[in-house]
This record gives C-alpha cells, structure tokens and sequence, in this order.
C-alpha cells in the first residue's frame, strides 16, 4: 500500500491579511514599511560588502527577496532580505569557487528550501538543539567582527583571505599600514550608533518638537553624517565611489551565472548549509515575531517563500536572503500588521536606488565597517559563555566545541559536528532513562513463594537502539522457570529493539524458560505485529501475552502441572 506524502498548501499570508483591509491599515503599514527601508538600506549595503560582493548586491537581495518573502510568507510582519548569518559563508563560496557558483548555490539552496517547506518539514528545524544554534551565532558574530577589522583600520589588504589563521595573518601582517583618518572616522562612527540608541530617545522627550528623533537609526544618522564630514574636509578614507565606482542607478538585471561544471560539483555541502542556515534564521525570526503580536506563523509556507526568493534573487545580482530580526522587530514597532509593510519597504529601497544612488558613492567604507561592528556584538548572546557553568558538560562541550569549529574552520564542520554531537547526547540521555526494574512479592503477591523459580520485570522508557543492554541483561540471567515482561511503560520500540526480545524468545526456548508479556502499548504492539514478534510470543501459547502484569503473574504461577503445554526447547 502506498502512503502519499503531506504536501503542504501553498497559501500566503497575505491573502488572509487583506481580509477588512482598509486605508488606515495601510497608512500603518507604509509607515513602517519606510521605516524598515531606512533601517535596510546601510545593513544590506555592509552586508554585501563583508560578503566580498559589489554594495548593490544587498539592495537587490533586499528589494527582490524583501518584496517576495513578505508577499509569499506564512508570517505578517517578517521582513526578508540579506543577513549578518549568511557573510561567512557567502565569502567562502565566493572566494572558492567563484560568484558564479555563489549564484548557483543560492539557488539550489532555494530549491530545498521550497521542497522543505512542501514536505511539511519545518516544524522539523525547530528540533536543532539551542546549543547548536547559540555556538555557531556566536561564533559567525565574532567572524563579522574580525572581517570589519580591515575598513575599521583602514589596512591596505589587497585581497582578505577566508580562513581564520589566514584572517589573523593578513591583519597583523598590514597592520603597518593603519589609516589613522579611518580609524577616527569608523570609532566616531561607532560612538554615534551606540551613543543614538542610547540618548535620542531621552532628548527627544526634552526637546520640543525632537520626538522624532528616537525613531530615526542609529546607523542612518552615523551614515549621513560620516559621509558629510569625510565629502567635506576631504579626508583620506575609502569609499565605496573609491572601492567599486559607485551603485547603479537602475532595476536589477537579469544574469547569468558563468560557472564552472568541475567546482560545481563540489557545492552540496555549501547549498546545504545555506538552505539550513536560511531556515533556521527564518523560522526563528518568525517566531520572535510571533510573540511581539501574539499571532501564529506557518512555518511551511515561510520555508517556501523563502525558497522562491532564493532561487531567483540571485539571478538579479542578488544574494542569500532570510527572515532578519533587527528589521523584523523594528517593522512591529512602527505599527506594522501585515506583509504589505514588507513590500512597501522593498519599494522604498527601490526608489532610492534609483532616486539617489549617486550619493552611495561618498559612503565610507569605515563607517559600514562600525555598523557591522555594532551588529556583531548584538547578533551574539555572549551571557551564555558565562552561563555554561549551571549547564551539563554535554550542553556545554557542544556550544564551545560548535563555537570554536566556526570561528577557526567554517560553518559547515561547526554545523555537522553540532548536530552529531546532538544527536549523540540525545540517544545518551533517552538510553539513561530507560530502565528495568524487578518486581517483588511486596508489589505483586502473587509472586509470594515462586520468586526463586520466577522473575517479573517491569521495563521503562524507549526499547531503541540505544537501550538494549536492558533486554541482553535478562537474557543473560534467565531465571529457572518463567520471566514475566510488563512492557506497559515502554513508550517507544524500534526494530533494533524488536530483534533483541527475538533474541531473549530464542534464549527462552534454547534454556527451557517460559516467557510471558503484558501491557503492549499501541505502538510497541505495532510493530510487534509488524515485525512477526507479536507471533513469536504467542508461539506456544495465546496466554503468553497478558493485557496487564497481575494476570501476566497469576498465569506464570500457576503449578506445573497446570501449565499449558511443556516448554520447546531447540
């Protein structure tokens, strides 16, 4: 018989959304959406830049992507576009096998995505253990940060390489080479994005008619006015009119990726970790948005559009895209209420590409660098290192372990590790917690004066793989008579499990020793039929398996010449 495969329904958000929509929502919603763009516009920028693509690369991730996830997502208020999460990987697969195969990656990543989010696969992501997930954000966060160093110091690099060591090596190496006007430019830069978010809330509560203040960002404010002062006083710093000629003013064109079949072929793990990392990205986004306006996302729906974006934002210069928390949170608190927020932002992001992409060029690079600097140190959750004391050594070796993997190799190794090692400590635990416990004649008293010639056991928890010491532990100490198992308590048998009481039958009958069973919950006894293991039990009798342990006890005390049939031996 054939089982068919849960698919799930393709129905956006949106069309729910619009349901009673009117002008004042959308006077709310443009609001925010403006917001947001504002918001977008040096992230998407500085994003691109320490991903070693061109700064349009960004605004196209973040108007394409942006519009498409917000129109197809399962959520109302998710904002898409380019993340901090995807700068190390995006610049490893550049740098290896070149953009035209970052192209192909991004797509293909897409690809899975959508087929993840069909399959009805995206309540499965949320299974990645937290240590995994706080591991490798903390360790991409400290490689954001040290990427920066370069335009923070103003180093001549001529080519940043994408190891760690090789990071290191290049930094000191060109430490000669510090542009003192840059470092001025990016620490200012840098004390004006702490210092807004800080203070502007407070003055605009002082100064009349200033209440504005406190929404415009941090890092706008930081961009407009290093590129004022730097355009100004003529100061020696690089922009991006001096790095790459400055943004196009124009609509994404459509392009063809010029790749190469033979590093092609080593690009699975690559797109694997960009749909995985896209979707746990995602998915949690969705979730912090979730509880900032009590709704319910559909994760499946999310993982879809987010597929869709991926696989054609990067045919339009663009690239990797997910569900952003900054924007996400700051896309709620301007009042947005559906995902027309989401598309107005990435209209809002057009307009200006095509209104006043000039003046990007006068941006400095020292400036993105400080934002990126600042987005770093909140990307990661650093009180968690101090933490791990009142955590289990297991919790604790795979955050550092995951950690220190990300950091010093890439994120694939860190990502593979973690889920291993989770999964490793998940099947320690479950098989702790299975167990086996004799019954005594005080529990049961039926077994008053027949303990010497009959044993009852009453196991626990899941009869796995990992857990059939339990069952090769009786078998190894069959008692002289009867062995009554009350399986009432096991929640969970796999095949593993299955042939090891095959093996105990076999022993049973080898040694003379009657075997009786009780309590077959509904899935043990399924695959107990499944298996043939539910026949072998009632080979020599229907009366051994009992529907609970008291009958299972008076059938195996019954005297010996009442007993049914004389035991098979083999």
């Amino acid at each position: 018989m054939a089982f068919p495969l849960p698919i799930a329904r393709f129905r956006p958000r949106l069309l729910d959304a619009l349901k009673g929509y009117d002008s004042a929502r959308f006077g709310k919603d443009a609001a925010a959406g403006v917001t947001v763009a504002v918001v977008a516009l040096p992230l998407a920028m500085a994003f691109a830049i320490a991903s070693g693509l061109k700064p349009e690369a960004g605004l196209f991730t973040a108007i394409i992507a942006g519009f498409l996830i917000s129109a197809l997502g399962g959520s109302r208020v998710q904002i898409g576009g380019p993340a901090g999460a995807f700068i190390v990987i995006v610049y490893d697969i550049a740098l290896r096998y070149g953009v035209g195969n970052l192209i192909i990656a991004t797509a293909l990543s897409g690809v899975l995505l959508f087929l993840m989010g069909l399959l009805k696969l995206g309540t499965l992501v949320r299974f990645i253990p937290v240590s995994v997930i706080i591991g490798f954000t903390n360790g991409i966060a400290v490689l954001i940060g040290l990427s920066q160093v370069k335009d923070f110091l103003g180093l001549a690099i001529p080519k940043m390489p994408g190891d760690f060591f090789g990071i290191l090596g290049a930094l000191w190496g060109h430490l000669h080479t510090l542009n003192p006007w840059a470092l001025g430019v990016a620490l200012a830069s840098l004390a004006v994005v702490v210092g807004w978010q800080r203070w502007a809330p407070a003055l605009g509560r002082r100064v009349r008619f200033a209440g504005w203040l406190g929404g415009v960002p941090g890092s706008i404010v930081a961009l407009v006015a290093a590129t004022a002062v730097v355009g100004v006083a003529g100061l020696p710093v690089e922009t991006i009119g001096s790095r790459f000629g400055g943004i196009p003013a124009a609509l994404p064109a459509f392009v063809w990726p010029d790749f190469s079949w033979e590093s092609a072929r080593f690009l699975l793990m690559p797109v694997i970790t960009l749909a995985l990392l896209g979707a746990i990205e995602s998915l949690l986004c969705a979730r912090v948005a979730d509880g900032l306006i009590n709704d319910r996302h559909d994760p499946n729906q999310e993982l879809m559009a987010q597929g869709i974006a991926n696989f054609v934002t990067p045919f339009f210069g663009g690239m990797p895209a997910t569900g952003t928390i900054a924007r996400t949170v700051t896309n709620v608190k301007s009042g947005a209420s559906s995902p027309v927020s989401g598309m107005v932002h990435a209209l809002a992001l057009l307009a200006v590409i095509l209104v006043a992409a000039p003046l990007a060029g006068s941006i400095p690079l020292a400036t993105l660098a400080a934002i990126l600097m600042f987005v770093a140190w909140n990307m990661g959750e650093w009180r968690e290192f101090a933490r791990l004391p009142s955590y289990r050594l297991p919790y604790r070796v795979t955050l550092v372990a995951v950690f220190l993997l990300t950091v010093v190799f890439d994120l694939t190794v860190a990502v593979q590790f973690g889920i291993f090692a989770a999964c490793v400590t998940f099947i320690y635990r479950i098989s702790s917690l299975s167990r086996g416990v004799r019954l005594t004649a005080a529990e049961q008293p039926l077994l008053a004066g027949h303990e010497e010639r009959v044993q009852a056991w009453r196991l626990y928890g899941a009869l796995f793989f990992g857990a059939t010491k339990l069952v090769e532990a009786l078998e190894d100490h069959l008692p002289p008579h009867t062995l009554v198992l009350d399986l009432k308590n096991v929640i969970y048998l796999d095949s593993t499990g299955a042939e090891a009481l095959e093996s105990l039958v076999r022993a049973c009958r080898k040694q003379g020793v009657r075997l009786v069973v009780s309590g077959l919950m509904n899935q043990p006894r399924d695959i107990a039929a499944r298996t043939g293991l539910l026949a072998q039990f009632t080979e020599r009798s229907a009366e051994d398996v009992q529907p609970d342990v008291a009958q299972a006890i008076a059938s195996a005390v019954v005297p010996a010449d009442d007993a049914a049939a004389p035991l098979q031996t083999s």
